[in-house]
This record gives structure tokens, sequence and C-alpha cells, in this order.
């Protein structure tokens, strides 16, 4: 019977033999294999194999090959029978092959699925993870993302004024206020004001016994009696020269004397008056006079003490000193150190507020007087004068205080305030990290003005009700510096 060229398995060993170039992955033969070994009791049991169909050649076990695999023993294959067949087989052989030949269609379906799958999921490469980029000045933080964590945001504020703190000290009002020295040389014989005494103007301080003023006093007394002398000349001669018994000259000649004795004596009287001297006596003793209403603020000079007026070129700090300092002090001046940045916030005529340490619950109200032209080359500052009220009296000179001066621009908006932990620097420009969506930052320069309560005020860059990064900034700044160092 030439019935076995024909049959079903001579049929897929010529299609096995016809594919020697493919060759399947190794774990799909070892699976295979396996099943193979397991199964082989059962295939060895049936009554009608599958080598009783094959040619002589294949009878002799020779090794199959698919995919590089081979089987160590030969095996049968149990195979169905034609109908022609089956009645030389008994009918329990028969059910005992077509089970096992179910058996082994299962196991082959199961593994080959199995190993589909398990060769799908070893060929699919898993998604990398994407980590912090930077596209177009933003720095884009993917869900999930560690940095995340570590960021704070905080909405922008409507600055509602913001204030310029400054550092000062008080000084007298030199508008009210003369420093006395002596106008001659002399010993002091006796001191009539003290430190914190009032005194009007024209009141004596001290009294000085000077040579000098009673030289004064004399030149004064005797441009007195020239006067008084050519007075009577001039009127002797007019007299003459009316009935014809003096000649003009003689009339000329007198009237000039007279004017310069008027002359001499209004010179030498005023200059004895400006020192609080009199015509009356000439007693050698000048008045230390005040030249205006006020309090005695300093005292530099004691009884028997030698005074000249040009103690204030001498080379001793002590004699820089005035011998009294008379001043008002209801009125003080402010003296203000400005930086070049805050220095056109300041304007001439704006109100201050003073605060001193030793008045911590008081406000002293002030106006910008003078705005210094130039800055000082030690500090680089400067110097603002404002006048301040004292009528209680309570603020000295020379005291340290601090003014509080309104930021804001007139004719512009006081800007937003944010978080002064948001702003960076970076070269000379400032800038801050705007949330635009969910991890998405965008970095923005921004003008900024002066620090108050732990914010800055931003003049420019910045609109109200935008959300900026108040903690994390610098790690969102090297984020961003490292990518576009690489190009992203």
């Amino acid at each position: 019977m030439n019935g076995s060229k024909t049959c079903c398995p001579s049929g897929q060993e010529r299609a096995l033999s016809a594919k020697p170039s493919r060759r399947f992955p190794k774990i799909i033969m070892i699976m295979l294999k396996t099943v193979l070994l397991l199964i082989r009791p059962q295939l060895d049991t049936t009554t009608m194999p599958l080598v009783d169909f094959l040619s002589p050649r294949r009878r002799s076990g020779e090794r199959l090959r698919e995919g590089g695999f081979q089987l160590a023993a030969p095996i049968r294959w149990n195979v169905p029978l034609s109908p022609a067949l089956s009645p030389l087989v008994p009918r329990r052989e028969r059910e005992r092959s077509a089970s096992t030949m179910l058996v082994v269609s299962r196991c082959a379906l199961l593994i080959l699925s199995g190993v589909l799958v398990g060769c799908h999921s070893s060929t699919e490469k898993p998604a990398e993870a994407q980590g912090p980029r930077v596209e177009g000045g933003r720095v884009i933080l993917p869900e999930g993302s560690p940095q995340t964590g570590s960021l704070a945001i905080a909405q922008v504020e409507v600055c509602k004024g913001a204030t310029i703190h400054l550092n000062g000290r008080s000084v007298w009002d030199d508008e009210a206020t003369v420093r006395v020295f002596t106008p001659f040389a002399g010993r002091v014989t006796k001191i009539s004001a003290d430190v914190g005494q009032a005194v009007k103007q024209r009141d004596t301080l001290a009294m000085i016994a000077s040579p000098d003023f009673g030289q004064t006093q004399a030149d004064a007394r005797r441009a007195e009696s020239d006067f008084r002398l050519a007075e009577r000349t001039l009127a002797r001669v007019r007299e003459l020269y009316e009935h014809g018994a003096a000649p003009k000259k003689d009339l000329e000649a007198a009237e000039a004397d007279f004017a310069r004795a008027q002359s001499e004596k209004t010179r030498t009287v005023g200059r004895l008056s400006l020192y609080g001297g009199s015509l009356g006596t000439i007693d050698q003793v000048c008045p230390l006079i005040s030249p205006l209403d006020g309090v005695v603020v300093e005292k530099n000079i004691n009884p028997g003490q030698e005074v000249r007026p040009d103690q204030m070129l001498a080379n001793a700090p002590q004699f820089f000193s005035p011998l009294f300092v008379v001043t008002d002090p209801t009125r003080l001046w402010v003296l203000l150190d400005v930086s070049d940045k805050d220095l056109p916030r300041v304007r001439r005529g704006e109100r201050i507020l003073v605060h001193a340490p030793a008045f911590p619950d008081r406000v002293f109200q002030g106006t910008i007087d003078v705005i210094s032209d130039s800055l000082d080359p030690t500090t680089r500052t400067v110097k603002v004068r404002a006048s301040v009220d004292n009528s209680v009296r309570l603020l000295k000179a020379e005291m340290f205080v601090t003014v509080d001066l309104s930021a804001n621009r007139p004719g512009r908006p006081g800007g937003t305030d944010v978080s002064a932990k948001a702003v960076f620097l970076k070269g000379e420009k400032h800038y801050v990290f705007v949330q635009q969506g969910r991890g998405e930052f965008l970095r923005r320069e921004i003008t900024t003005g002066p620090e108050h309560e732990g914010k800055i005020q931003v003049l420019d860059g910045l609109l109200p009700g935008e959300r900026v990064v108040t903690e994390g900034c610098l790690l969102l700044e090297q984020l961003y510096q490292s990518g576009e160092s690489s190009g992203g």
C-alpha cells in the first residue's frame, strides 16, 4: 500500500524539511521538548504508531531537527487511522488514542499562547521615564516628579503702600540755632546762663573783661565828642556866613567836618551797641549776649577762662566748640543717607514718619526740605535733610532715628508685593518663576522696589493674582541653567 506517501505525517515532515533555515527562539524549543518528554509514555502505548506508515528510513528514529533542537530518542507519533483500518484496532485503543491527541493539542495550544505572550513581552521595550526639561524659557516638571514636592507657590498681591526705611540722625535746626563766640579777647568774669535755661534775645550769657572792648568804648565816646564839636562849629560858621562875616569856603569846610564826625560816630556807636556796650560807661567789660530767643543747649565756658575770637581756628578740639549754643528745641533737622537705588522715590516736600528707639510708641512727623546734588564719596549715599516737629521736646540732637517714607511714585501704581524668598538675583537682574500650568514654571525678569516686612515691591513684571514660586526657586533656576546649557 502506497498510502504512506500521501498521509498527513509525511506531508508535515516535508513542510518542516522545506524550511530548514527557519529557527525558533531557544525558549520555544526548550518548552516543546519538555512537553514531548511528558506525553511520550502516552504516545508509545498506541497500536498504530506513526512510524508504521513511514518509509524504512524514518523507522530508524533519525534525528529530527527543527530550529536547532533534537530528541535524544525516537518518538512514535500516534495518528488517527483511516476508516479502512479502524476495524483492525480495538475500540479501547482508538478512544485512548483520541484522548491522547486531545491532551496533546490542548497542551500545545497553551504552550504556544504562553510563548507568544512571552516573546511579545520580551521584545517590548519599557517606556522611558521623562525628567524635567526646559522649553521656551519654561521649566516643565512631569507629573509625579520628586522636585514638585519641594516647591511652594504663593499668589501675587496688590501693593498696599510700600515703605522705604531709612536711617538718619537728628540735629539742631540751624535756622533756629546760634553758636556764640567771643568778639574780643579777654577773661571770663561772670557766667549768667546755664544749659537748659531759656533766654530772650539780647539777654546776657556771660561777662568778659577785655581791653579791646574798652578801646571800642573809647572810640565810640571820642566819636561822640567829635560829632558834637563839628555840629557846633557848623552852626557858628553858617551864622557868620549868613551875615557876610565868613567866606563860603569856611562854611563848606565846616559842613565836611560835620559829615565826617557824624559818620564816625555812627560807626563806633553801632559797633559798641552790636557787642552789648553803651556810651554811658567805659568799664572794658564785654557782655556775651544771645542773638535770639531760645534755650541754652550747650555751654563750653568756665569762670576765669581766657577766650579770644580766633579760638575756633586753634589746633585744639576744645577750642572748636562755641562758648554757648542757643536754639529752638521745638525745631529739629533729620539728616538721612539715601542710596542711589532709593533716590528716585525721595521727593522734596514729601511727608515722613520718624521713629526713635527711645520712644518706640511715638511717631514724629516731618517734611523733606533738601536733597543734595552730589553723592558722598565715602558712603556713596546722598544727603537728604528733613524738618521735624518736636513741639513735645522729646527728640534730642544727635539721636539715631529711623524714617519711614512711602515708596509709591506719583502717577504710577504701587505695583505688587511678593515674598522676598521668591526673588533671586542673576547678575544685575532680578527674576521669579511664575506658575503657568501644572508643572510649568516660566522664568521672568522683574523690576524690584524696596523690601518691607519680608516682602519685595515689584514695580514691573508681575500682575496681581499671578502665582509665583516662593520656595524652591533656586532649584528651578538650576534646572533651567542645566537645560539651557544642554540645548533644551
